[in-house]
């Protein structure tokens, strides 16, 4: 579609163009050029020449402004078509009544530079859309399916939810899934942006474009279609690139405005240049179609829009998805940044480097139950467990019924028909079962900054784990370069205090609220709020999306979870904080360049009215004819899409 618009564009322009410069040729005003073709027959000429111009290539505005004018609006087409259609109506009056000067020129450039200039946002745009698309179109185009005991290949498209296929070492994967049998190494380069394969085994995710490396694995297709991460992806710059920021809707409404200062400057000019000053009804009419295509500032039309699409692309190629271009605004604004601890600024795959069993307790007996009732749940803290059992060579474990999970406290279970707990100290405290020592333990280990995971059994305390998160190598660079640029970083954990505070001070945060439960994090960021802060958070999980959707913006760090895409305005599909940091520049800079584009394209127009209008011609001998306020109109916007185009090379 977007491929299709900018064709259509391009042709007219080039068509445009191709009668433009013998129309501008032939009415003589070119300087150096003596005229070739002289009135009345020039006139005709420019008639005959300008009006596929003005009536097919000018078309999208003039119908733009029909619509727009239909809904009681008055936006930029209607500004455009206004210069337009004043220049060629007015040549055509002219031309009927013999007089020997005429302004299709005027019409005729402004037609073609006003394409021009969109033809080049377009183009802007599409080097970031080109970019998605690519990525999208590394998904392969066929699948090997096994169907009816049998195994086909068949178009990607045609694959379903459910269909087992299978992968060989350097197959594509065609759509999202999970690992069915055995394992292998995936290259994910193209959705988090980490260069080394990730190691996948029997119910790991698969994101579909990544690449299989080393082994042949079956895999089960859980998303098709538009429901893959890369679809999403893809769909979510889409929408920002077409979403309007604040800045441009403000250049929305200024149109209203400006139409009527674009008819009110013509209209005055003419009648003082014509009844106050006395001068021939040509020159006063010259002056007034100069002043009203001067007035029509396409390039206030162009200012945002063309930074956003550079900019969203731009973000999209450091792996940082923006949602819409409001929110591409406000991350400049950001004021407190809440940080989640737990795969946030740390690893988010913690694992265990501490099993102390109470007295009596086997080591064997303590893990065995604790990770039964962790095989249940997908909690960071559950997996580690599990992953140890599994290291010591525990893979038998027993099964566990009736689980429960408590939110921010832990899970209950019945495993071999013992009632198990696994959670925190509070948990097993408000079961009424007593710690005997184990609290000390507990209390030693959270200051080696360890999280704990208490394990109970029929009322009895079995035992205690460490469990170590270790904190992401970028962290506290993260957190140094948004203090840097003003931004106050809290942290927010579910952990003790001891070890929220240990990690807060690895990375360089003063602030910390800890043993949050995941309701309350919604609250700790409308309190923040209630300072009277533009605050953000900053997430990765199921727990967060409540607190992501209280934030002013909501950042989701994670490799495009569904959680992620749906709670966060921004999503870090590296997981790695410093992007962060890189957000906020990327929007600082883009707010850069539309308020220089807007203040460009604003104050340039209002400057050149009064030129245009004559106001200096007979003090100065200033004036400009209408076909030189066309060039000088277009000129702007064209100054404005490469302003907007450089944000390319900024340095985020």
């Amino acid at each position: 579609m977007a491929r299709a618009m900018e064709a259509d564009i391009r042709r007219r322009f080039w068509v445009a163009l191709a009668l433009t410069l013998p129309v501008t040729v032939i009415a003589g005003h070119v300087p150096g050029l003596p005229m070739v073709v002289h009135p009345p027959l020039a006139n005709w000429l420019g008639l005959v020449l300008s009006t596929p111009v003005v009536w097919w290539a000018g078309w999208i505005f003039l119908s733009g402004s029909y619509r727009a004018i239909r809904n009681r609006k008055l936006d930029m087409s209607v500004l455009i078509a206004t210069g337009v259609l004043a220049a060629y109506l007015s040549s055509v009056y002219l031309t009927l009544i013999a007089q020997p000067t005429a302004y299709y020129e005027a019409a005729a450039m402004l037609v073609t530079f006003v394409l021009f200039g969109h033809w080049m946002e377009m183009r802007s745009r599409r080097g970031t859309s080109d970019a998605l698309h690519a990525l999208f179109a590394l998904v392969p185009p066929k699948a090997r399916v096994t169907r009816a005991g049998r195994e086909i290949e068949i178009p990607t498209s045609e694959v379903v939810v459910g269909d087992e296929l299978s992968l060989r070492p350097g197959d594509k994967i065609p759509v999202d899934g999970e690992v069915l049998a055995n394992e292998t190494d995936v290259d994910e380069s193209l959705v988090t942006g980490e260069s080394e394969p990730v190691k996948k085994r029997k119910g790991d995710s698969l994101v579909g474009g990544s690449i299989n490396m080393s082994g042949a694995v079956t895999m089960r297709a859980t998303k098709v279609g538009k429901d893959t991460v890369l679809a999403q992806i893809t769909a979510l710059v889409e929408t920002a690139q077409n979403s309007k920021a604040p800045g441009q809707r403000l250049a929305d409404k200024a149109a209203a405005v400006l139409v009527v200062v674009a008819l009110g400057s013509g209209i005055v000019t003419f009648i003082a240049w014509r009844f106050v000053a006395g001068e021939p009804f040509l020159t006063a009419l010259t002056f007034a179609i100069s002043a009203i295509v001067i007035a029509c500032p396409d390039a206030l039309g162009l200012a945002t829009p063309t930074a956003v699409a550079v900019a969203t692309g731009l973000g999209a190629r450091h792996n940082i998805l923006i949602k819409d271009a409001a929110t591409l605004e406000g991350v400049s604004r950001i004021q407190t940044i809440v940080l989640d601890k737990t795969g946030t600024l740390t690893e988010g795959k913690p694992s265990v480097t501490d099993i102390r069993p109470a007295p009596g307790i086997a080591e064997r007996d303590l893990m065995e139950r604790a990770a039964a009732v962790a095989a249940q749940s997908i909690h960071p803290l559950s997996l580690a467990i599990v992953r140890a059992a599994h290291d010591r060579g525990w893979h038998a474990l027993p099964s566990a019924t009736e689980v429960a999970n408590v939110p921010g406290r832990g899970i209950r279970a019945l495993v071999d028909t013992r009632r198990v707990l696994t959670g925190n100290a509070a948990f097993l405290k408000e079961a009424g079962i007593p710690l005997n020592g184990l609290e000390a333990m507990g209390n030693e280990l959270a200051s080696q900054g360890r999280s704990l995971t208490f394990v109970a059994a029929d009322g009895n305390s079995l035992g205690v784990l460490g469990i170590t998160d270790a904190v992401r190598p970028t962290s506290a660079q993260a957190i140094r370069e948004l203090k840097e640029m003003g931004i106050t970083p809290v942290l927010l954990s579910g952990d003790l205090e001891a070890t929220a505070r240990r990690v807060a001070e690895q990375v360089g945060i003063d602030e910390v609220f800890a043993e949050v439960r995941p309701g309350q994090k919604a609250d700790y960021v409308r309190r923040l709020q209630q300072r009277g802060t533009i605050t953000a958070m900053v997430g990765d999980g199921v727990n967060d999306a409540p607190a992501l959707a209280q934030a002013d913006i909501g950042f989701a760090i994670g490799a495009g979870t569904d959680v992620a895409i749906q709670a966060a305005q921004v999503v870090l599909m590296k997981s790695d904080p410093v992007d962060i940091a890189r957000a906020v520049r990327l929007s600082k800079a883009t707010v850069r360049k539309m308020k220089q584009n807007l203040a460009w394209a604003s104050v340039y127009n209002l400057l050149a009215i009064p030129v245009a209008a004559g106001v200096f011609y007979r003090t100065l001998g200033w004036s400009l004819r209408p076909e030189v306020s066309a060039l000088l109109m277009s000129l702007s916007s064209i100054i404005v899409a490469v302003n907007a185009v450089s944000l390319r090379r900024a340095r985020i």
